[in-house]
């Protein structure tokens, strides 16, 4: 069973790092007045994270590249969607103005702790990679293939749902409307669901070794943050606030997350 006491100086290393990431994303925000930046500063981290454990890791090397890979593209892929959707396009998020509006004249000095606390949830979300880093097995097992299959699915499904939703927001006749195409017609919110299931991919890469239960860090706490506290239940909130009783119906058809049959409507 392989050891993990060489990652000890990486997760202080990512916390520094992250911190001090962080610390330049606040003076951002304080510049442009959008607290937004903060999710580039997460997601870039933890793909940094993944990348870093696999070039200090002391497992198989095809092993750890397929690590690396899959942590350093996810994490391109989603900076270069925030930016895109959010940062370049659109104000700040209701969910940062609301914040600002409640912290008052306080806002920079509580941003600040906000912002630099995001430190500990990269190093948080870094904790799966360690076990794929640190299994030395020489040859790629089935639960390595299980790993890309996961990583390949969550990846298109989540382009996918992405692309889907941009489409159709893209037609003006659809303002205000409920998107129902593709995905969007059995689960409410499809990109959450392949986000939350690309985490498995690391599960499957750490199967066998002593730091397995790390792996489950992943999927439990961003299925946390996701149905609890940060993502759905905002995005349900600005939704029924926005679309009413079409998002009502749609709540009462479609699964919150796992895509499944659309429920008949109660009368």
């Amino acid at each position: 069973m392989e050891t993990l006491p060489y990652f000890s100086p990486m997760l202080l290393h990512g916390f520094i790092g992250s911190f001090t990431a962080f610390s330049l994303l606040w003076i951002i925000q304080v510049i442009r007045r959008d607290a937004g930046v903060v999710d580039i500063g997460w997601t870039a981290g933890v793909g940094v994270m993944a990348v870093y454990a696999a070039i200090i890791g002391e497992g198989w090397l095809p092993r750890r590249i397929l690590l690396g890979t899959m942590g350093g593209l996810w994490s391109l892929r989603l900076v270069l969607y925030i930016l895109r959707d959010r940062i370049l396009c659109e104000k700040e998020d209701s969910r940062y103005q609301r914040l600002r509006a409640h912290w008052g004249r306080k806002a920079h000095a509580w941003f600040f702790i906000f912002f630099t606390s995001q430190s500990l949830l990269v190093v948080l979300f870094a904790l799966p990679f360690l076990a794929g880093a640190s299994k030395t097995m020489p040859h790629l097992s089935i639960f390595d293939l299980l790993a890309l299959l996961t990583w390949l699915t969550a990846m298109g499904g989540e382009w996918l749902a992405d692309y889907q939703l941009a489409q159709f927001r893209r037609k003006p006749s659809n303002a205000g409307k409920v998107c129902r195409d593709g995905l969007w017609n059995c689960s409410r919110h499809p990109n959450y669901f392949f986000e939350w299931a690309h985490w498995f991919a690391y599960l499957f890469l750490g199967v066998g070794t002593s730091g397995f239960a790390l792996t489950l860090i992943g999927p439990s706490a961003m299925y946390l943050f996701l149905m609890k506290l940060t993502g759905i239940p905002h995005v349900e909130r600005e939704s029924l606030a926005k679309r009413g009783k079409a998002y009502r119906e749609y709540q009462e058809t479609t699964p919150i997350l796992i895509p499944w049959p659309k429920k008949k409507k109660t009368a």
